[in-house]
């Protein structure tokens, strides 16, 4: 019983680590602060059950296995709750007649378009900026419209006036 106490103790310490340092680059200051008082507390608890029973080898194997669970479960957590924003890139044969913008405007998406010069003729380029909660939804639809689009995204940081500044306010 005391190892599984050892175990949820640590994936608990562990997940709430990885969460807070998402939030700390992302900006949310107050967020992770409150969240790193909850951690110290299990971290301490987890601590002294160790010490505890640090001579049992299988303590300690259990101790760092939940370790690396406690990763993977901070960073499925962050990916769940998906704070902030996604710019994606899109290069699409739709070309000249600029569907995809249109379309995509329809669903309530800021996009910034324009025509490129591709090495076989005239692309649509276009720029989007979305929640990152929206992504799966927003490439979805993209590659409905155009399955051969070509889709690179980045998390922006910082963002002044366009579309989305009253947004963001």
């Amino acid at each position: 019983m005391i190892y599984l106490l050892m175990a949820l103790v640590q994936i608990s310490y562990v997940a709430l680590n990885s969460f807070r340092v998402i939030l700390m680059i992302k900006g949310k200051k107050y967020l992770a602060g409150l969240i790193s008082t909850l951690e110290i507390f299990i971290y301490i608890t987890g601590l002294s059950l160790l010490l505890s029973h640090a001579e049992s080898t299988f303590g300690l194997v259990i101790y760092s296995v939940s370790y690396g669970a406690g990763i993977v479960i901070g960073i499925y957590i962050e990916q769940r709750v998906a704070l902030g924003f996604i710019t994606l890139h899109v290069i699409s044969e739709c070309g000249e007649d600029m569907a995809l913008a249109t379309q995509l405007r329809k669903k309530g998406y800021g996009v910034t378009s324009w025509i490129g010069k591709g090495a076989e003729g005239p692309r649509g380029v276009y720029l989007i900026l979305a929640k990152r909660k929206e992504y799966n939804d927003l490439k979805t639809s993209i590659l409905a419209l155009d399955p051969k689009a070509f889709i690179i995204s980045n998390e922006p940081m910082n963002f002044a006036g366009g579309f989305w500044a009253k947004k963001l306010d």
